[in-house]
């Protein structure tokens, strides 16, 4: 398939955060140019810091370097804004069956109380259509690919590719599920599945996880000199139990088994000493944050300004649509601005381009997706249409502040992941009706309510 998009504005996100006028060339599941074209002048309305030169400012058909594809589609993107997608960093896309069931708790008895006893009665096939029900709304957040932590990895891998959507797997390894030679098993098994699919190791947390396995997990990662990730630091009362048992936060004591020396990252990391930010430098881990979540279940505020002065990795994750409630990309960065800006009375903290950054390249960085992040020649065609023509993001004084402050889901046009569009002005083409998939979500959680 491939796509012409033209008349467009574009935030190319290639190093440069400026906004240009021109067009994007996808050709299968790549993009070939992104540059002027001839159908991309004379607009009238500008933006400020609008109209730097492209690098190559005639198209390549143009320029007799090579003959025009033949096009399937051409769209004229009405001078709305062409984007590459947002990178959900973090989520448990199959909790979407607890969506609104279990709130109003702390994490711990959310998760013993609530979580554990009704994850317990998935099945398979719930967790694939659970799965699906997540994906339907990450696309219409503009979201091309999430970084998913459950169990059953085989169902989540199915449910993506049959929807046609890029999912990164991560191991929730724990003393109660899994083991060491499965995750091995799925290591080799998924990053040689799909090109949709990629698999991580990990663990749930350090406090659901023996320290017998989590030397076996710093062993899988040395063997294959491999990143690893989990859960770290998201309360105050996970590093209070950690320092009880092991005289260590859960970053010095996670570091001192040898878990990160190929890298890898942690989830939330709210409640992070000085000592722990330095070893996320050191060791080239990311942090991922998750505000919502962090906000519903009262975890605290991570320091978000001080890793991101520290030159820490930093990436922007929904978390689980049981504890957040909603996989809304647009919450997300406004919370991580919000928050930080709260948390340091300091109006300036945490600008909107680098909240904006975090929710795209820096999710595309933790997750070793090299050919996402940005728009440019030989990217993955993982990318977005936003609405510039609605009422909150007008005026254009600056859409790339609008994205982060006034952005919704309502401004997301299109959704394109891999070449092909999947959403497109309130219509899914993911192979199944999506009220097919909403039937499934309710029929699963009916059955484990008796309802």
């Amino acid at each position: 398939m491939n796509t012409r998009f033209y008349n467009a504005r574009i935030l190319a996100m290639d190093g440069d955060m400026g906004i240009r006028r021109g067009e994007v060339w996808v050709e299968g599941n790549r993009i070939t140019y992104v540059g002027e074209g001839s159908r991309s002048q004379g607009a009238k309305d500008r933006c400020p810091g609008e109209g730097a030169a492209w690098e190559k400012a005639a198209d390549p058909a143009q320029a007799g370097e090579r003959p025009a594809p033949s096009w399937d589609r051409e769209i004229d993107v009405a001078e709305n804004l062409v984007m590459p997608g947002f990178v959900n960093a973090h989520t448990h896309s199959a909790m979407t069956f607890l969506r609104s069931f279990a709130d109003d708790l702390p994490l711990q008895e959310w998760l013993q109380q609530q979580v554990f006893p009704m994850e317990a009665r998935l099945t398979g096939e719930d967790i694939y259509d659970l799965s699906q029900l997540a994906i339907l709304e990450y696309l219409t957040s503009g979201i091309t690919c999430n970084f998913d932590m459950y169990f059953q990895p085989e169902m989540i891998a199915r449910a993506s590719v049959d929807c046609s959507f890029r999912t990164v797997l991560v191991s929730s390894l724990n003393n109660f599920t899994s083991s060491l030679e499965e995750m091995e098993q799925e290591y080799v098994r998924f990053n040689d599945y799909h090109e949709l699919i990629r698999y991580h190791l990990g663990f749930h947390a350090e406090y659901t996880t023996s320290e017998e396995l989590l030397k076996g997990v710093a062993a899988l990662a040395a063997k294959y000199q491999a990143p690893v990730f989990t859960h770290n630091s998201e309360t105050r009362r996970e590093v209070e139990e950690c320092i009880d048992r092991h005289g260590m936060t859960p970053t010095v004591y996670l570091d001192s088994l040898g878990l990160f020396r190929y890298g890898g990252g942690g989830y939330h990391c709210v409640h992070m000493t000085d000592e722990d930010i330095r070893i996320f430098r050191q060791r080239g881990l990311a942090a991922v944050t998750n505000p919502g979540s962090n906000t519903k279940l009262s975890s605290g505020i991570a320091r978000i300004s001080d890793m991101m002065k520290a030159g820490v990795t930093l990436a922007i994750g929904t978390d689980g649509p049981a504890s957040n409630n909603c996989l809304d990309m647009f919450r997300e960065m406004f919370l991580v601005t919000g928050l930080a800006k709260l948390r340091e009375e300091d109006a300036a903290a945490v600008p909107a381009q680098e909240v904006l950054k975090m929710a795209v390249s820096g999710g595309a960085r933790a997750m070793g997706l090299t050919d996402c992040g940005s728009l440019a020649p030989g990217k993955l065609a993982d990318l977005i249409v936003i609405d510039l023509n609605q009422p909150n993001m007008q005026p254009l004084n600056n859409p790339v502040k609008n994205l982060v402050y006034s952005g919704s889901k309502q401004n997301v046009k299109l959704t394109m992941v891999n070449g092909k569009v999947l959403y497109e002005d309130g219509h899914f083409s993911v192979g199944r009706p999506a009220e097919e998939i909403y039937e499934g979500a309710n029929r699963i959680i009916g059955r484990m309510t008796g309802d």
